[in-house]
């Protein structure tokens, strides 16, 4: 029997209620399909969500099923960035997941299509999927066109900082900032949105060839009827997210993670999702699977090309084509087929080589976009997981944006409690060549855990500090972050965690290619390891009891209850 029908012998004002929303009497008997999307005018990734359900409604009631739309819209971290709003951050994506759980249970639902587009909504979509476990699948919202001369809103922190250093005149930054978001859809670089909009169909939990897709393009709309006929598939076959989500879909995720170089914060909402399902995904994992997995898609912010243009190559489909053979193909998809099934299909019907012929109008040929594997920009992915002294459980940075100078680096640390100081210095120039910039109580315990955009885009815009300075922080970075930056770093200062103990003048030793990042000496001279631990240990010793930076509503309530970044910032609610 179908749960909508169990709940309604239960609830019998349930029909009139229903009907009073404009159901008719015929419709009650149907499955159920909640359709939820974060449309609202938050963000250009949300704004054009409504339609889309409008889409999913009818491919739901083409497949014979009664479906009723819900919204929550999410927050843009764009608008919110370099402010205290962008705390709100990462806590959204426990919010948004939390709705989608209520209204799935509470509206009695037999199945649900989730529609987002961008940094927390897709993650917080996917968790929900996991929470509630009934058929569902996501339809990722889509990506906007490029502007002039290509421009895309990465590029937006780096023309201010051109402008800041009187590099170039306002006029022209006014214009390129005018025009860096000229249509809906999620930003066209891969960033946190359009790296979890790929994340969704690498897991198999978005329709194979659904991300990534120009948001102004009548295949979006096809799409999302198409998401609506298959939830019906899926209630027929129960089959359900538990049946999709495992530790092979989680792996695929990674390599395809790794093949398109993806941003960092996809490594805080995979361990989330993990959790969540009670599986184990450790960095240890993470850096497992980028060192045998190339990385292939050339497109912003490590590569050359905005990912508007990623689709038209074959999109994520084809990234999973092209390194199929190192993926769990026998995976279990939305489609009730596997991985390699769908790929089969796509090959069968001439997708892969027909999409590339939208590249000609761009004068590009696939492997512009798209690098085989056996000349991929890196036989190597594009993360790399750091751990020493100062994170003993790990650091997060993105190798494949690192000069190759900057790979093996020792530093002076220069130390600052909050972005905003070591923004000012970096302006100022009292930062200067070999200095390592430390960043601290930015983690999820800290403030909420904001992204350091701009400091990492004031870095890596000159182009004398991109090869001369670093950046290492317990707090995150925007997936259009370049340059020498190091996240995640855990435990986190708030926590007492050893990064907390780092003083001005110490020397940082970061080490990508051998997975360091120790505190190596003081002003006065370098440590051995032993007496290196001992300073961090007596230093520790003395720190006063941290005090949260938040007491009372949402963020009060995020940072009493968040786990470590290295567990994916989630909030501990099962762990009492």
């Amino acid at each position: 029997m179908l749960r909508s029908r169990r709940m309604r012998e239960l609830s019998p004002e349930a029909d009139p209620l229903r009907l009073g929303c404009g159901w008719g009497v015929e419709d009650l008997d149907k499955p159920w399909v909640l359709i939820e999307t974060t449309y609202g005018e938050s963000m250009p990734g949300s704004a054009h969500l409504a339609e889309l359900a409008d889409h999913i409604r009818d491919g739901v009631m083409e497949a014979g099923g009664a479906a009723a739309r819900y919204h929550c819209t999410d927050m843009c971290d764009g608008i919110a960035q370099g402010t205290d709003a962008m705390c709100y951050s990462l806590p959204s994506r426990e919010i948004l997941a939390m709705v989608v759980e209520m209204h799935a249970t509470a509206g009695h639902f037999d199945g649900m299509v989730l529609c987002s587009s961008c940094d927390k909504s897709i993650p917080a979509h996917l968790i929900a999927m996991a929470r509630a476990n009934i058929p569902s699948l996501i339809l990722p919202g889509g990506v906007m066109d490029m502007g002039p001369g290509r421009m895309t809103l990465e590029r937006v922190g780096t023309i201010h900082s051109e402008l800041r250093r009187g590099r170039i005149g306002r006029d022209l930054y006014e214009f390129l900032r005018e025009h860096s978001c000229p249509s809906f859809g999620a930003c066209a670089f891969m960033g946190t949105a359009c790296t979890m909009q790929s994340m969704a169909e690498a897991l198999g939990l978005a329709l194979p060839a659904t991300a990534l897709i120009p948001a102004h393009h009548l295949a979006l709309r096809r799409a999302a009827r198409k998401a609506g006929r298959t939830v019906m598939r899926l209630i027929e076959k129960g089959i359900k997210p538990s049946d999709i989500l495992n530790k092979a879909s989680l792996e695929n995720a990674l390599r395809v993670h790794a093949a398109i170089s993806g941003s960092t914060n996809a490594l805080l909402h995979l361990p989330a999702l993990a959790g969540e399902l009670g599986i184990e995904l450790s960095l240890d994992d993470v850096q497992r699977i980028n060192d045998s997995t190339p990385y292939i898609a050339n497109v912003r912010p490590a590569g050359e090309h905005p990912t508007s243009l990623l689709w038209f190559a074959g999109g994520i489909a084809r990234v999973m084509w092209e390194i199929r053979e190192i993926l769990n193909l026998d995976a279990m998809t939305v489609t009730g087929k596997t991985v390699g099934e769908n790929l089969k299909e796509l090959e069968e019907s001439g997708f892969f080589e027909r999409m590339p012929k939208y590249l000609e109008n761009f004068g590009l040929k696939l492997r512009d976009i798209i690098r085989s594997p056996d000349d991929p920009l890196s036989k190597e992915g594009g993360i790399a997981i750091l751990k020493g002294n100062i994170a003993p459980k790990g650091a997060v940075v993105k190798r494949s944006a690192v000069a190759p100078e900057m790979r093996r680096f020792v530093g002076r640390a220069r130390v600052f409690d909050g972005q905003r100081e070591a923004l000012e210095a970096i302006f100022s120039g009292t930062i200067e060549p070999g200095d390592v910039i430390v960043i601290r109580y930015e983690g999820p315990k800290g403030s909420g855990m904001p992204e350091q955009f701009y400091v990492t885009e004031a870095i890596a815009s000159d182009p004398v500090l991109n090869r001369s300075v670093a950046l290492v922080t317990d707090g995150r970075f925007s997936g259009a972050s370049r340059g020498p930056c190091i996240g995640h770093v855990s435990p986190e200062a708030a926590e007492r965690g050893p990064i907390a103990a780092v003083e001005e003048g110490d020397m940082i030793l970061i080490d990508i290619p051998k997975g360091k990042l120790e505190l190596v000496g003081t002003k006065d001279g370098e440590l051995s390891p032993e007496a290196a631990d001992r300073l961090i240990r007596d230093r520790l010793a003395k720190l006063p009891p941290f005090e949260p930076k938040y007491d009372r509503g949402l963020m009060g309530l995020y940072v009493r209850l968040a786990t470590s970044a290295s567990e994916g910032g989630g909030l501990s609610i099962r762990k009492g």
